[in-house]
């Protein structure tokens, strides 16, 4: 496959890493037609939010197929753009206020849900633990992915985390999914001043835009945080088009393209699992 550009199988992603034996993770995509999903106009056809205004039963539906197809349970987060990590455990039910979930578990997918926000799925070389994060720039900045890593090392004192992250984050592979891209995501100054204030670098990851507005590049960002941590071995989402959410009108859902000009954006979903 050409670089740039994700694997697919049929409509959904999966991903291009070396994950260890036992470990298998997929992205969700929106669905060419109604044989693919059970959501109409403007949710069509595969999407799996249930709070953005499609029928209750559609979603039930799509989110059952979903189950089926992995066979394992994906467990869906009320996700606030926040940075809490959730433990998942057999008995987790659906609806847990968190943007990232880990789990030791078998059988159960960290499940986050995206439409232009960055989906990071981790998990370690010996495939004991995997996670899910919603990275959109604000938990990307708030520190989910911190929040995260910290699972990876249970035994640290928490005032020695940061350190001890950092010793066996080469231990850690992330794989980032679609989002929307840097020649569609425009921000607000206030954004970049953001990043910039715990990273001065992250200035590369931002082109001027007139009217004093930028064109932020989130994978980048997201690279530049993981790196930070020590996380180095970070493949999928490289900031080509190809995996850019606004740009696929074919085989993303895209909320910022979508929302207004349609009445509304469906949600795919990003899972890992333990099998």
């Amino acid at each position: 496959m050409a670089a740039g550009h994700p694997a697919v199988d049929g409509d959904w992603l999966v991903p291009d890493w070396p994950a260890p034996a036992g470990v298998r993770a997929c992205f969700t995509g929106r669905g060419r037609s109604a044989a693919d999903g059970a959501s109409a106009t403007p949710w069509a056809h595969f999407n799996l939010g249930d709070h953005v205004g499609d029928a209750p039963a559609a979603v039930a539906a799509n989110r059952a197929r979903l189950r089926a197809a992995i066979g394992a349970r994906p467990v869906f987060l009320n996700q606030v753009h926040g940075t809490d990590a959730l433990t998942l455990v057999p008995d987790s039910a659906d609806g847990a206020t968190a943007d990232a979930a880990v789990t030791r578990a078998p059988g159960l997918a960290c499940t986050v849900m995206v439409a232009d926000c960055l989906p990071v799925l981790l998990t370690d070389r010996q495939g004991a633990l995997v996670a899910a994060a919603h990275a959109g720039w604000r938990g990307l900045a708030g520190g989910v992915l911190e929040q995260v890593l910290k699972h990876f090392q249970p035994l640290a004192p928490v005032q020695k985390a940061p350190a001890a992250i950092n010793i066996e984050a080469n231990e850690v592979l992330a794989w980032l999914g679609p989002c929307i891209g840097p020649t569609a995501f425009e921000v607000g100054p206030e954004v970049r001043a953001v990043f910039l204030s715990t990273d001065a670098g992250a200035d590369r990851c931002f082109a001027a835009q007139p009217g004093g507005k930028f064109l932020a590049d989130l994978p980048a960002l997201a690279r530049r945080r993981l790196a930070a941590l020590g996380v180095t071995r970070v493949y999928g989402n490289d900031g080509s088009l190809p995996w850019c959410t606004v740009s696929q009108p074919a085989r993303y859902h895209s909320y910022r393209r979508d929302e207004r000009a349609q009445g509304g954006s469906g949600r795919m979903a990003a899972c890992i699992w333990r099998v």
